[in-house]
């Protein structure tokens, strides 16, 4: 069955691929980005995210089926809290009302192994809160910091995780049939990357933060195809998930162990029963 597709970030890395293997499915996509693209739009700014979806729509003809979101900066500075967190979650909003009328509806979002790593709690809080001027005083903060620095980009994907999560079971899109997850990669060779992967010293840093046991540095078609399955007809019930395509990195990083947090509710399930 065709469907339309809106792909933002479709003009490089991760969403050209998946816009790539969707033509080449049949489907028909429009893609949204700042050049090159069926739409070209801003998604820094609340006034471009607005544009940018209304855009969509209309190319898309008033019918879409699914939104693929992979735009997306990595820059240690203010407008990559504005991009990564509200150039998705602004652009979702306002093209949910079109999307629930279709058929099949889907969302997948791309996020980053990095939302496992060391973050900004004030920053995170900032976006999940929808104030996007704090969170770019705090960034603005951050960004001249090697350290501190690291946190923006970090941040920005640890929110959006979170964001798919909580939204995934609500109202408006669970209620509405819509199933949105988020996929996590690690280190894919793209245009954003190749800079930091063409020495040896790159690399070395790059596999301090990301070790990849499994098959080491993915192309961006390891992403887009499951970004294409989390956004087909067949998937029915994955929700809020954000599902770490990384080589391993997570398990690496966070052990064998993600259960047992649901451990320290035992006494309390069972003082329950007790008091029953």
């Amino acid at each position: 069955m065709a469907r339309t597709y809106v792909i933002t970030g479709a003009g490089s890395g991760i969403g050209k691929a998946t816009a790539d293997l969707l033509r080449e499915q049949g489907q028909t996509v429009i893609g949204v980005d700042l050049r090159g693209a069926e739409v070209e739009g801003d998604l820094g700014t609340p006034e471009g995210r607005a544009k940018a979806a209304a855009d969509a729509v209309a190319a898309a003809n008033g019918t879409v089926d699914a939104v693929i979101a992979c735009a997306g900066i990595s820059h240690p500075i203010p407008a990559t809290v504005s991009v990564n967190y509200f150039g998705v979650t602004e652009f979702l909003e306002a093209i949910r009302p079109t999307l629930a009328e279709s058929e099949a509806p889907r969302v997948a979002v791309v996020s980053s192994m990095s939302s496992l790593q060391p973050q900004s709690n004030e920053l995170t809080e900032a976006l999940l809160a929808g104030d996007e001027a704090k969170a770019v005083d705090i960034a603005k903060r951050f960004e001249n910091d090697p350290v501190t620095g690291n946190f923006i980009y970090a941040s920005s994907k640890r929110a959006i995780s979170r964001w798919v999560r909580r939204e995934s079971v609500t109202p408006e899109w669970a209620g509405a049939g819509i199933p949105i997850n988020a996929v996590g990669p690690g280190v894919v060779v793209t245009p954003m990357t190749e800079g930091l992967l063409a020495t040896e010293e790159g690399k070395a840093m790059v596999d301090a933060v990301v070790p990849m046991p499994l098959n080491y540095h993915q192309p961006a078609e390891s992403i887009a195809n499951l970004l294409i399955w989390l956004t087909s007809v067949e998937n029915s019930h994955c929700a809020g998930q954000t599902i770490y395509c990384d080589g391993g990195a997570d398990v690496v990083l966070r052990g064998d162990d993600a259960w047992s947090w649901a451990d320290e509710r035992v006494g309390e399930f069972f003082a329950k029963l007790g008091g029953q």
